[in-house]
């Protein structure tokens, strides 16, 4: 059931296109409190979702982000709690068929102590199989990250649609 949910939410997001820049309205302006933490956050954003683009490795890098414990909430298609689940689903429904695009300066990243970090924003996704929208709706997520060991690990995941 829980792919099926997945399906959906991948349904869901080959309905936007991110040919067109959207814009995000923001009530107020964001400045980093770590900007060496903001930093590397983007840089692990991009590298996941270069992943998630690409489907490297038989989706080695993209899996190797999530931890065991992951949590994936999504507000039309509900949780997902297995790894190897959204692994598969990802492999199944939107490798070659879907790309990712982070809306330019929509990002925010804030210190969580003792933890990690958690990153907001807003990102389109483009249905390949499909004409491009002329006017993407930006999806809103949050991402829970979490340091240990030296490495940094999506722990949650909330994606607004």
């Amino acid at each position: 059931m829980k792919i099926i949910y997945f399906i959906v939410l991948m349904v869901g997001l080959c309905s936007c296109d991110a040919t067109k820049q959207a814009r995000v309205a923001r009530p107020i302006s964001y400045t980093p409190d770590d900007k060496a933490l903001y930093d590397t956050i983007v840089k692990h954003d991009s590298l996941f979702f270069g992943a998630y683009n690409t489907c490297d490795m038989n989706l080695q890098t993209y899996a190797s982000y999530f931890s065991e414990d992951i949590e994936f909430y999504h507000d039309k298609g509900g949780i997902m709690t297995s790894k190897q689940a959204i692994v598969e689903a990802t492999k199944k429904n939107v490798c070659g068929k879907v790309t990712r695009q982070l809306i330019a300066g929509s990002m925010e990243v804030y210190p969580i102590a003792n933890y990690g970090a958690v990153q907001i924003g807003y990102h389109t996704f483009t249905n390949n199989t499909e004409p491009p929208v002329a006017n993407p709706h930006p999806g809103r997520f949050v991402i829970t990250w979490r340091y240990s060991n030296s490495s940094w690990k999506i722990t949650r995941v909330i994606s607004l649609h």
